[in-house]
């Protein structure tokens, strides 16, 4: 499960570089800046829990049971977080209205939430053998 983990980790940090050079060069000329802003914003949480899993892949502290769980939410989170606000900031240049699933957008928060939670009740629970 690291290895998927760290790996996952790897993309979101480098589509999340892609996509942030691209809202700040590419983009520039096609929405507003309220959009390009609203995309950072996704961009930005991309990349927090990029390095989010970055760390859970690569530390002994957290257990496996929690890392397959932390590992789940923040993807589906991802998805329905940053994924959501792409569509959302990007909205007026596709045939789709983004507009439509608006409501994803907090559900992915929350699943963003539900792993930092998991990843706290993992370190409470940890013995601490010092």
């Amino acid at each position: 499960m690291n290895k998927i983990i760290l790996i996952s980790a790897s993309l979101l940090g480098l589509t999340g570089i892609i996509l942030g050079a691209f809202a700040a060069h590419g983009l520039k000329q096609l929405i507003s800046i309220e959009s390009i802003q609203t995309f950072e914003t996704g961009v930005r949480y991309q990349m927090y829990h990029a390095l989010f899993l970055l760390f859970v892949g690569s530390t002994s502290y957290v257990s496996n049971k929690s890392k397959k769980l932390i590992y789940y939410f923040t993807v589906i989170g991802w998805l329905f977080f940053s994924g959501s606000i792409y569509g959302l900031a990007t909205n007026l240049l596709t045939n789709f209205d983004f507009k439509s699933i608006a409501f994803i957008t907090p559900i992915g928060g929350l699943c963003f939430i539900i792993s930092w939670i998991l990843l706290f009740v993992n370190f409470a629970k940890t013995r601490d053998n010092n």
